[in-house]
């Protein structure tokens, strides 16, 4: 699961509350809010500038605070999930040990909030750069239709993760001819 526009569509308000009530110290907070708020932009095309506009949402590309103010605001995607979950920037992996039919409902469960978080808290999920993935030695008879925000997420069976490409078969076939 990918999240969308990361960096436009953190609202600032929410993202103060979410840093203030996350235990950092009360001038921490105060001096990220001086940071955000009262900023304007303007965009030159052509060689005209516009007028300057306030900016009410986003956090300045490429800032030293960038992923720690993301982190912050992304922080709660994980709750009431049941399944492994891990974060990395704007990307999200769910995993968890699926041995009958029971386990894939909780899968997908769990695949359902991040939708309801990302309504939340006004972000969006690319849903289409989603990817459903195995790990198994035995032969796979059924697919696994597993969805992210009503569009089905398609299996695969290899992915990349992190730099390394891992194949459903558990073998490095795929790394080594990508490093070719």
């Amino acid at each position: 699961m990918t999240l969308s526009k990361t960096f436009d569509l953190v609202r600032h308000g929410r993202l103060l509350t979410k840093y203030a009530n996350s235990g950092v110290d009360s001038r921490v907070v105060v001096r990220i809010r001086e940071f955000l708020l009262g900023r304007k932009q303007r965009v030159r095309v052509r060689g005209q500038l516009s007028a300057e506009v306030r900016v009410t949402s986003g956090v300045p590309q490429g800032s030293v605070l960038f992923p720690l103010l993301f982190l912050a605001y992304v922080n709660d995607i994980w709750r009431s999930v049941d399944s492994t979950f891990r974060l990395f920037t704007d990307d999200c992996v769910f995993y968890r040990k699926n041995i009958n039919n029971a386990d894939m409902e909780k899968l997908q469960k769990d695949l359902d909030r991040p939708g309801e978080w990302a309504v939340e808290n006004a972000m969006k999920i690319n849903a289409s750069k989603s990817k459903a993935f195995r790990f198994t030695r035995t032969r796979v008879k059924d697919p696994q239709n597993y969805s992210l925000m009503i569009t089905l997420i398609p299996e695969k069976s290899s992915c990349k993760y992190l730099a390394k490409i891992l194949s459903s078969e558990l073998i490095w076939a795929d790394q080594i001819n990508y490093d070719l």
